[in-house]
């Protein structure tokens, strides 16, 4: 699993013209799911997005968490994560998880995340979607769930 995290002022997700989800003050998730990944990933994932301390405490240091802030998330499907680019010049998306896989591991995530308490929008997966948002910082982390865990 690899996430692009981002955290964000503001961030909005639109699908056919029409924004389908829109936070404020939080973090957009780019989520892709690989084609290896099980539940011990997602819930390491969670875990770490929820928890990770990138909002700044009175003194500006990055001590605060998502929770800590009531923060929200924008979670954003994207296989492209796995494209793999070694080759050629189109990538290739072996390594992404197909849609009868991914679909019910991402509804899974963003349960998980509204379980923990947060406000949590999300895209349309599969749809061509336009996300508009204003990082903060910029602060930008990617995240891939340890190999381990893949049993």
């Amino acid at each position: 699993m690899r996430v692009v995290l981002q955290r964000v002022s503001r961030a909005s997700v639109e699908v056919e013209g029409s924004v389908i989800g829109k936070i404020d003050n939080g973090l957009l998730l780019l989520l892709g799911i690989h084609v290896d990944d099980n539940m011990k990933e997602l819930e390491w994932m969670v875990n770490k997005v929820i928890g990770l301390r990138i909002f700044e405490d009175e003194d500006g240091k990055m001590n605060n968490s998502l929770t800590d802030v009531d923060g929200s998330l924008l979670i954003v499907s994207q296989f492209t994560l796995y494209g793999d680019c070694e080759k050629g010049r189109r990538p290739g998306f072996t390594d992404a998880a197909r849609p009868e896989k991914a679909i019910p591991m991402y509804e899974e995530f963003i349960d998980r995340c509204k379980k923990l308490g947060v406000h949590v929008e999300s895209g349309e997966f599969g749809a061509d979607m336009k996300v508009d948002l204003l990082n903060d910082g910029p602060v930008t982390l990617v995240i891939d769930s340890p190999a381990r865990l893949r049993g």
